[in-house]
């Protein structure tokens, strides 16, 4: 084994180990298979072979591995959305702290001890206490209705 196939070899591992820091660093498999193809090209560095024939065998065995695993690692692997922020509000129920008024412009609603600005969806008055529950939200303004 020649220095230039050490050095190859060294350089392939180093780029599978940088490639598995990254996916254990990410939610989603995105470098795995690549590591899986820098693995095997140090079998061919191994053995003296050329650095098209290295490349040849990351390339074919990063696409086998990726075309064989992905489809079964996207049904397995399933990315709950979670609502975040003002989003989360959309279905949460309130308490009226001044009464709600579209003409006039007014209504304030406490939801989470949280202050906020609201407005009826119908249009109705909405009195100081009622319950209400967040529509949707527009700018930021909750829409609401009477629960």
């Amino acid at each position: 084994m020649e220095f230039g196939d050490i050095l190859a070899t060294f350089g392939w591992m180093a780029a599978a180990i940088t490639l598995a820091v990254i996916e254990a660093n990410t939610v989603q498999l995105v470098s795995i298979w690549f590591a899986a193809g820098c693995l095997a090209a140090m079998v061919p560095a191994i053995l003296g072979l050329s650095f098209a024939a290295q490349f040849g065998v990351f390339t074919v065995v990063s696409l086998l591995t990726l075309a064989i695993t992905r489809p079964l690692v996207r049904k397995k692997l399933v990315v709950q959305k979670t609502a975040t922020n003002v989003r989360a509000l959309i279905g949460e129920v309130g308490r009226v702290i001044a009464p709600i008024d579209n003409s006039l412009g007014t209504g304030r609603i406490l939801i989470h001890d949280a202050d906020w600005s609201a407005r009826s969806a119908g249009g109705e008055v909405i009195g100081e206490g009622e319950e209400v529950r967040v529509l949707k939200i527009e700018g930021v303004k909750l829409i609401v209705e009477k629960v």
